[in-house]
Order: C-alpha cells, then structure tokens, then sequence
C-alpha cells in the first residue's frame, strides 16, 4: 500500500537551500506549502499543481498575520506534517559599525521569524500528536571567532538554544525536532548580502575594507552541494536512504566543513575547561 504523502510548509522557498528542499521533497512525492517573501518571487521559481501549493509570507510580519496565513495553509491540505523554518538572512558586518539596530535587525528573521511560524503551527501538531520541526541553523553559531560574522553568529546561537529547549518541550506530544547546522554551500547566501557599510567608522576602515574583499570572493568557491545537501535531509525526516531505520537527530550537521568546526569548537572548550578545571569547579561552600 502506497503511503500517504506528507505536506511539508517550507520558509524561504525563493532561493538558497530552501529552493532545492522543494524540488528535493516534491520529486519524492510529498506535497509542499513552498512559502517566500513576495509571490512574484515564488511565481518566477514554480507553478503550482497537485503536490505544490505557492503561499505569500514573510516571516517578519508579526506574529497575528502569520497565525492568519498559517491557518489559510491548513485548510489547503488539511494538516501540515513537517514544518522547516528555513527563511533566514545574513549581515555581515563589524560588531561596533552594525551595532545594535543591525543585530536587532537579524534576529528579527533568524529567531523571532522561527518562533512565530513555529508558534503559529504547534497547535494543530499538538492536537495530532504528530508532527516534524525542522529549524535550519549554522555552523556559524559554534564558528563565531571569525571577523564580521557577529549579528549572524548571535542569531544562530540564540536559535540554537531555543531549539534545543523546544524539542525538550514538545516532545511528550510525539513531536520530532531536529537543528540542521549547515556549513557552506554553493548558494545564493549570506556571502551575498554585501558586508555592511552603512555606519562607517575611520578607525575600522581597514579591517572593514580587508573583510569586505574576502567575503566577496567566497561566491562560487564553497564546495557544499546544496542538492546533495537537502536530498540528504529529506532522508533524514522519511527515513530513507543513508537514514533509514534511524531516528531523526537533534543536530544534522551538513557537510565536512560544518562536522569540523563543531569538533575544533568543542575540543577547544573542553581543553580550556580542563586546564582551569582546579580554579573553576572550587567554589562550593565549605
């Protein structure tokens, strides 16, 4: 007997990862909810059909107007089996010029864009008792000792946290989370944005200058396959291919680059945790 398809809602359809997780999951034979900020955009990239249904949202609208649409998205199946928070945005930037309005600005997409569509769709997961969170992080929240990667890293790092507490907390409703942590994929990404510029300070000019050109040359020469790369975590949410008989993860690390940095990070940390070790852990009472 033929399973019945699930219907994945998918942020960030127009470009980037989000774009090849759409064809990756239709060409499975599931049905998708392909989401973007405009519908223009979405129109020029798809034409929708039986499995593919095209929806205006932008995850930075509030969250009342995405409560609404999410709800117009359930009436079009009638369930929503996979939610992946995918829409995101990168500026790249010095921590002192972007200030504090640019972090704002990021964590505006990168983590209160997740909790409201993911806010927006637990209920109905809730009552179902079903259901697959997938929010898509980065390496960057563990890779955060690089120049001008701040206001990204931040965002990640704080997605990562909630997350984290969000699979703790819905589990008991048999629903399934699972952060992807990307590493560098040849896509239309944060090396796209341009490294901000729009507070010049004469004393950053340098550094800022140097970082510009080397963000600039990274287009093109990232060796992550974004196809591969999504293929794979459709893999990891049926329980296909390499994944099958697996349960999903909490973290699914894409890609060598990002396996790596999480291990320099964390071998890194536990280094310093054991070389100081004796002046840390002597604080108790006597």
């Amino acid at each position: 007997m033929a399973s019945v398809p699930r219907v994945w809602l998918i942020t960030g359809t127009t470009s980037g990862l989000g774009r090849r997780l759409v064809r990756a999951v239709l060409a499975r034979g599931d049905r998708v909810i392909a989401t973007g900020r405009t519908i223009e955009n979405l129109h020029a990239q798809y034409e929708e059909s039986e499995q593919l249904k095209l929806m205006q949202l932008d995850v930075t609208e509030g969250a009342l107007i995405i409560a609404a649409k999410i709800q117009d998205a359930l009436a079009h199946w009638g369930h929503i089996d996979v939610l992946v928070n995918n829409a995101g945005i990168g500026y790249p930037g010095l921590i002192e010029e972007g200030g504090s309005n640019l972090l704002r600005k990021q964590m505006e997409a990168n983590l209160f864009g997740v909790a409201d569509v993911t806010m927006a769709v637990l209920p109905h997961m809730r009552e179902k008792k079903a259901g697959t969170i997938v929010v898509v992080g980065s390496r960057s929240a563990y890779k955060t000792e690089l120049v001008g990667i701040g206001f990204y890293a931040a965002s990640k790092a704080a997605v990562t946290a909630w997350t984290e507490t969000l699979a703790q907390e819905v589990s008991r409703f048999n629903i399934q989370v699972t952060l992807v942590q990307p590493g560098a994929f040849r896509t239309e990404g944060i090396y796209s944005q341009g490294f901000y510029s729009g507070n010049p300070i004469p004393a950053w000019h340098e550094l800022r200058e140097a970082f510009r050109a080397r963000y600039a040359s990274i287009p093109g020469t990232e060796k992550g396959d974004p196809a591969k790369a999504m293929e794979a975590l459709v893999d990891v949410v049926r329980g296909e291919g390499k994944a099958a008989g697996r349960e999903i993860p909490m973290y699914l690390m894409l890609g060598e680059d990002a396996v790596s940095d999480v291990r320099t990070k964390f071998a890194r940390v536990l280094k310093i945790v054991a070389e100081w070790e004796e002046v840390t852990t002597d604080v108790n009472f006597d």
